[in-house]
């Protein structure tokens, strides 16, 4: 049975595949035989008994890690209540962890992200802080980017007073290759806003992230 066409650039990264028997999502013959290749550039055998599936479990984790792809970060803001009690202050998500991986070289990026607004008249469900979060770190990514695009997303869909974001990272690509220097984090920031604007608001905003 033909579970895959072998036109990938049609799929414009849909991942609602069909399902192999056994609930599995199919793998299209090229992206294995791709990951056989790196395995042989690497200088390992991909017939060997412990590699014979490494190349569609590859592939399965690949369209797992990236389902970012498949969402629209901002619909997760679509609902919002106003019933707050007269609550005017901040709205701080401290700590969420998460997982993306660099666009370099495809090295996972691991840290922790704390997003925080200003609500106007507005508040949102915090699960969805972490979801916009998620939406977009399962995607190849650089910080820099994700940073800016996290707060861009809750700024153009909650229009609050002000939106701060803050992201601590280690990066696979430094950690493991190249300089090889375990241990370092990345911090990044977008405020915008009031936080942005006002360096008392801004000043409490970061002394409630810890910083």
């Amino acid at each position: 049975m033909n579970y895959y066409t072998t036109d990938l650039a049609s799929h414009d990264h849909d991942h609602a595949l069909e399902q192999l028997p056994g609930g599995k999502p199919a793998v299209p013959g090229e992206v294995e035989e791709a990951v056989r290749v790196l395995l042989r550039w690497a200088g390992d055998d991909p017939a060997r008994e412990g590699l014979l599936d490494t190349p569609a479990r590859v592939a399965r984790a690949w369209r797992e890690y990236c389902r970012g792809y498949d969402e629209e970060p901002g619909e997760h803001l679509a609902r919002t209540f106003s019933e707050v009690a007269g609550y005017n202050e901040i709205v701080l998500l401290k700590d969420i962890p998460f997982h993306s991986h660099c666009e370099h070289h495809l090295a996972p990026i691991t840290g922790k992200a704390s997003i925080a607004y200003l609500p106007r008249n507005r508040v949102v469900g915090i699960s969805k802080l972490a979801r916009v979060l998620h939406g977009y770190a399962r995607r190849l990514q650089i910080q820099e980017r994700l940073t800016a695009e996290v707060a861009q997303c809750i700024w153009d869909n909650l229009q609050p007073l002000g939106v701060g974001v803050v992201i601590e990272a280690q990066h696979g690509c430094m950690t493991g290759r190249g300089v090889c220097t375990p241990g370092v984090g990345m911090v990044t920031s977008r405020m915008m806003g009031c936080f942005l604007e006002d360096r008392s608001s801004r000043s409490e905003l970061l002394a409630l992230m810890g910083y």
